[in-house]
């Protein structure tokens, strides 16, 4: 009997599991197509990626029915119980990385009437595919259960707060060159934070991932800028 709840369990588990690549995956291509999106303008490539979120949400749903039902069911405990409440806020987290993607595709036909800021597209093009490297690492961290991958994610959030940083003040030096550059430069700035967050919020599923397959959260803070630039030094 034990071990025909187990198999059960283990093949609840596998079709989560699944869920959670097939979602990862889909917040995966969306970053990159916001980001494309943005650096050439392409308002109809722009809605499709707002419009391609709701799929996204759908998968968080049918996630959380799926895990609650398992642990109605097989009242999992121990790594097996960590294993689903993981789950939980592995798909929340990609959820909200999906949103902040679909939120930069939303100011791309504004920015689309605006005179481009020079160097800033492809700046932003290459944060958010370091982002969303970090996002296929920790996938590929969660299934294969490997901590010094998820580690690794977790190490690389710093790369990610300095391009914000280096963004910030090339924003700033734009507006100060020229005033007619400031609703371009808010809206991008806008941006690169939302690029920011899906970064902290990619290192936040790494540290989840850690915690699921060792039990341990990780004890020392993640490597972050001393002073990360805010809107507010503006």
């Amino acid at each position: 009997m034990n071990e025909h709840i187990s198999s059960a369990y283990d093949r609840d588990l596998e079709s989560i599991q699944t869920l959670i690549v097939k979602m990862g995956g889909l917040v995966e291509h969306a970053i990159l197509e916001a980001a494309k999106a943005l650096e050439s303008r392409d308002i109809e490539r722009a809605d499709i990626v707002r419009k391609g979120d709701k799929v996204i949400d759908a998968l968080e749903e049918q996630i959380n029915e799926e895990a609650a039902r398992t642990i109605a069911l097989r009242a999992p405990v121990s790594k097996d119980l960590r294993a689903l409440l993981s789950v939980l806020k592995l798909a929340s987290s990609l959820e909200r990385v999906g949103d902040y993607a679909k939120n930069m595709a939303k100011r791309t036909p504004i920015l689309a009437e605006m005179a481009p800021i020079d160097g800033t597209d492809a700046a932003l093009r290459r944060m958010s595919k370091e982002v969303q490297s970090m996002l296929r690492d920790t996938l590929d961290a969660y299934v294969r259960k490997d901590v010094d991958l998820a580690e690794n994610v977790r190490q690389r959030d710093l790369e990610v707060d300095q391009m914000y940083n280096a963004l910030f003040r090339e924003f700033l030096t734009f507006m100060m060159e020229d005033p007619r550059n400031i609703s371009a430069c808010m809206h991008m700035h806008f941006i690169a934070k939302n690029v920011e967050r899906m970064g902290d919020l990619v290192t936040n599923m790494a540290e989840q991932i850690i915690y699921m397959v060792s039990g341990v959260m990780p004890e020392e803070d993640r490597p972050k800028m001393g002073s990360t630039v805010t809107a507010q030094d503006i």
